[in-house]
């Protein structure tokens, strides 16, 4: 599962082997991994659905591991002890306090409290579109979090401590310098290309959730209606303060009050990528296409990181005197935000079709599958926001009323 609608579409598949004597006859093992499982839904939502063994495997390096324990002599311990960890999840998730949502109405009269009076939303220097094709990679290697990049390798720790922990730091240390020499190698040799496009537009909110972006500065016409998402989870008071249901919306200026600006940005860095990828799986050099791959998604992250810091400081320019090194702008030391759909702050993927219709990603080769995962697979789109206050929160779960 890698985005939300495949976790549904586990579900089908486990329930469609339970229906088949084959699979249910064989007690045929189901393993269920990926970015957007987790144990506890795989033992809530997907387990019940099959009599056979279902078994989440946290990382794709562990599925040896889990199909060892599957055809091992002691197969039947395992499975038994893995059901009896799913059926104490199920009892917990059960027994898990309800969730209190305040009604709609009442979450938006608590939103965000900004005050637009006075306040002036900075200009960008354009509006419009702006291309930028075959980027240099090495001004965007200086951008990369390597963070994530262990991640990828399943050894845990921040960067750069991690190359001197005490129990991964040797073998962190060695996939590190591996990554390394392949990325200077993918410069030199230009195995991908990079390429982006961002859009500044005129926007105000409207209906308190909704934000319009406009086709120019007499804001007659909508070029894009991005639909917020609002906390609804009840609130509290903290020292005296009321902690605020908030919605991304609550960032932008309302309509008629002032006039505000949203941009709108998607960037590549997986052009070529198959073609190198396949080269290594072909030469049965597997580790080799992973790190391809893992440097190729770096990259794309590190783009958006750049282009952000280029719109920030010039293109937008509401931060000009901006001198932030790259573990500030990692740990997001910067004014405004770079929310992107299917994170928690704007849960719903479906913005994306309008994203790349304004932007027409097509042309710097992107595109969206029928589940809204962005072509190729090494990219990254969103919005920015720059009002000072801006902040990235959980929309967490939404009432029917919304």
């Amino acid at each position: 599962g890698l985005i939300t609608p495949s976790l549904e579409e586990m579900q089908y598949v486990a329930g469609e082997m339970q229906k088949d004597d084959y699979f249910r006859g064989r007690m045929m093992p189901l393993m269920i991994g990926g970015a957007t499982t987790s144990r506890v839904h795989t033992a809530v939502k997907i387990a019940p659905h099959y009599d056979g063994p279902v078994v989440y495997v946290p990382d794709a390096s562990r599925s040896v591991s889990v199909a060892q324990g599957l055809l091992s002599d002691q197969s039947a311990a395992y499975i038994a002890e893995v059901n009896a960890d799913y059926a104490r999840v199920r009892t917990q998730h059960a027994n898990k306090k309800p969730v209190v949502l305040w009604p709609l109405e009442k979450a938006r009269a608590n939103k965000t409290p900004i005050d637009w009076t006075g306040y002036v939303p900075p200009k960008p220097k354009f509006t419009g579109k702006r291309l930028f094709k075959n980027f240099d990679l090495a001004e965007l290697a200086r951008f990369i979090d390597w963070g994530p990049f262990f991640q990828t390798w399943d050894l845990a720790g921040p960067y750069p401590a991690i190359l001197q922990d005490e129990v991964v730091g040797e073998q962190a240390r060695r996939v590190f310098a591996d990554g390394q020499a392949m990325l200077q190698r993918l410069i030199e040799g230009r195995w991908l290309s990079a390429s982006a496009v961002i859009g500044l537009y005129p926007a105000n909110t409207v209906n308190d959730d909704d934000i319009e972006l406009y086709t120019d500065e007499t804001r007659s016409q909508v070029a894009l209606t991005w639909h917020g998402l609002r906390q609804q989870t009840e609130k509290y008071e903290i020292d005296g303060v009321m902690r605020p249901s908030r919605c991304l919306s609550d960032f932008v200026a309302p309509k008629g009050v002032a006039d505000d600006y949203v941009g709108v940005f998607a960037v590549t860095a997986g052009l070529g990528v198959e073609k190198k990828e396949q080269a290594f799986i072909d030469a049965h050099d597997d580790y080799s296409a992973i790190m391809l791959k893992s440097l190729a998604d770096r990259l794309a992250e590190a783009f958006a990181e750049c282009l952000h810091h280029r719109v920030r400081t010039d293109l937008w320019g509401y931060a000009p005197a901006e001198s932030l090194s790259n573990e500030a702008m990692i740990a997001e030391q910067y004014t405004g935000i770079r929310p992107a759909p299917g994170y928690p702050a704007c849960p719903d993927h479906s913005v994306k079709r309008g994203m790349f219709e304004l932007l027409q990603c097509g042309d710097i080769g992107m595109g969206l599958t029928e589940s809204l995962a962005m072509t190729p697979a090494a990219s990254v789109s969103g919005f920015m926001l720059s009002h000072p206050k801006c902040t990235y929160f959980n929309v967490g779960r939404i009432g029917e009323d919304q």
